[in-house]
């Protein structure tokens, strides 16, 4: 072969300037969106159609099924979503992903948007200095595109250097007329591609390409397409690492979709139809175009046709299963107790109850909930004090992460309801414990956000290796220990109704945890100063001996709280 080396470094250039354009295209307008986004991926989810909606919808808007994917999965270990829910989103993500095969076969081909790619750059750059943020976020957007349509620009004129070589032509004609085997081993190259790129939209945009300057048939197009319907399913994978067994979850019931959709497709076009002539009927009688879609000119439609036939019926027939994929995925990933741990409120929904008497003892059950769940964190940090190997230190580092995050939703799903019921008919009594209750999430939220910000001083720590004395580790469980009794007083509280607690107990808590940190930061100084440890061991000890101060602090609201004088 004597494809120069120029060659290849343009076209993998021209790639390059796409998957760019692609992401700051797609990350431009998910900024600009806000937290439209979540709200359509969460309110639309009442049953799988109206999810395969709400991926379709959030996948065209943000021209990237892995962004769409990233976010259910990332919204799946938050508990935004459930995992039932999540099915939908994704197979309609993968609807939502053929709009990107007609852009380029549309926009790319048939217009000279590369024209307009320089004005859109001289629009959008200005944009990015703007002091609004939408303004700034909506100028990426533009940008994104005019770099995408550039980059799609430059591989269209890199391309045809390939075809001006027989030998690759001769190669791939040696392997297109195989059959099945040439289907199976085509799907393999699109999926390899779709993985390499890490954008399923950059491989479809180079094969449809590829296509339409006449280098590949249109079967071999099409079985790559396949492929980079799995190769796609690798970032949820990726996504999903870090994450709860929730989340791993949802990017298996991605992967069962698209690969179960490629083995019937497969089979399909390899031993029953003849897929040529159903893609030409299409094109002729629906979409009213004459064009030949196996001739060069016609190919990049025909692979746009397939791509969406194969999606949308794949989406058809597998959303009747949708109970038996998160089955599967249930299977295929084991429960693992305590790791499963996702925001799901246990008692209130979105509608109040009959009462808002009963709207309010519900509301209460949920606080204390929130109160349990945070308890865990205290356990949490202690274990990340003793931990001494860095994989099984990172995996509570994460796990603190995510209960921080399931800590803010308990706060903000809480904190929705009460404001609900507070717009109904009150009396002083339950206007008083709506505002107790209030501050009771507001606290808890913060005890949240501390043990977090704990988990970072811990994480900086271990960085720069640094390493605690196994007195101020003792001294650290001495106060977590407190905190736990704390903790259990708290429960105890939020058991009772408000007018039946007394706070004796938990005062004499909080003196015993203002005496601890008293006694800590004198012995600290002492310690220190006799050069037990390093000052800078020290600052991260002060940190976390006086954080817990300041839980014990928010654990004494939470107790006043409940003892409401009525």
């Amino acid at each position: 072969m004597n494809i120069e080396f120029i060659n290849i470094l343009t076209i993998l250039g021209a790639l390059a300037f796409f998957i760019f354009g692609m992401k700051m295209m797609s990350d431009g307008i998910q900024k600009a969106a806000g937290g439209s986004l979540k709200r359509i991926l969460g309110a639309m989810t009442k049953n799988n159609f109206l999810g395969v909606v709400s991926g379709f919808m959030v996948t065209t808007l943000v021209q990237s099924s892995s962004a769409t994917t990233v976010m259910t999965v990332s919204f799946v270990n938050a508990g935004l979503v459930t995992l039932t829910q999540s099915a939908g989103i994704l197979l309609g993500a993968n609807v939502g992903t053929t709009v990107t095969a007609w852009i380029v076969d549309k926009i790319g081909f048939d217009v000279n948007i590369s024209a307009a790619c320089l004005p859109l750059i001289a629009l959008s750059v200005p944009m990015l200095f703007a002091k609004r943020k939408k303004i700034k976020f909506y100028g990426e957007f533009i940008l994104g595109f005019a770099i995408l349509f550039w980059g799609l620009h430059e591989l269209q004129k890199a391309l045809p250097a390939l075809k001006n070589n027989p030998e690759i032509l001769n190669f791939l004609q040696a392997y297109a007329d195989g059959g099945f085997i040439s289907n199976i081993l085509f799907v393999g190259v699109g999926t390899l591609i779709a993985v390499l790129l890490q954008s399923s939209s950059a491989a479809m945009a180079l094969t449809i390409t590829l296509a339409a300057k006449g280098i590949i048939p249109f079967e071999i197009a099409a079985a790559m397409v396949l492929g980079e319907n799995i190769g796609t399913t690798i970032t949820a994978w990726l996504a999903s690492i870090p994450a709860n067994v929730h989340a791993k979850r949802a990017a298996r019931i991605h992967s069962l979709f698209n690969i179960i959709g490629v083995v019937w497709m497969i089979l399909l076009i390899s031993f029953i139809i003849d897929l040529p002539p159903i893609i030409q009927w299409v094109n002729q009688n629906i979409l009213r175009d004459s064009t030949d879609i196996l001739a060069p000119d016609g190919r990049g439609t025909g692979i746009a046709i397939f791509h969406s036939l194969f999606n949308i019926t794949n989406v058809l027939v597998l959303i009747w299963f949708i109970p038996w994929l998160v089955k599967t995925a249930t299977k295929m990933v084991k429960s693992k107790g305590e790791e499963d741990e996702v925001f799901k409120l246990g008692y209130i929904g979105e509608g109040l109850l009959p009462s808002n008497e009963l709207s309010l003892m519900e509301a209460k059950k949920e606080v204390k909930q929130f109160a349990k769940t945070t308890s865990k964190m205290n356990n949490l940090i202690r274990n990340l004090v003793k931990e001494n190997d860095s994989k099984s230190f990172q995996k509570i580092a994460t796990k603190i992460k995510n209960f921080e995050e399931v800590t803010d939703r308990f706060e903000e799903e809480i904190a929705k309801y009460l404001v609900k019921i507070g717009q109904g008919a009150l009396t002083e009594n339950m206007s008083l414990r709506i505002q107790a209750l209030h501050k009771i999430i507001s606290n808890l939220e913060r005890v949240g956000d501390i043990y977090f910000r704990m988990s970072l001083t811990l994480e900086k720590k271990r960085d720069n290796k640094i390493w605690f004395t196994q007195s101020q580790r003792n001294k650290l469980y001495g106060y977590f220990e407190l905190i736990d009794k704390t903790f259990l007083v708290v429960q105890k509280h939020l058991d009772n109704e408000f007018k039946a607690n007394s706070i004796d107990e938990a005062v004499d808590l909080e003196n015993q945890n203002n005496q601890l940190q008293s006694k800590l930061r004198v012995s600290h100084i002492e310690e220190l100063e006799n050069g037990e440890y390093d000052f800078k061991s020290a600052m991260h000890y002060r940190d976390l001996f006086m954080a817990c101060e300041k839980v014990g602090d928010h654990l004494i609201n939470v107790s006043e709280a409940m003892q409401l004088k009525i």
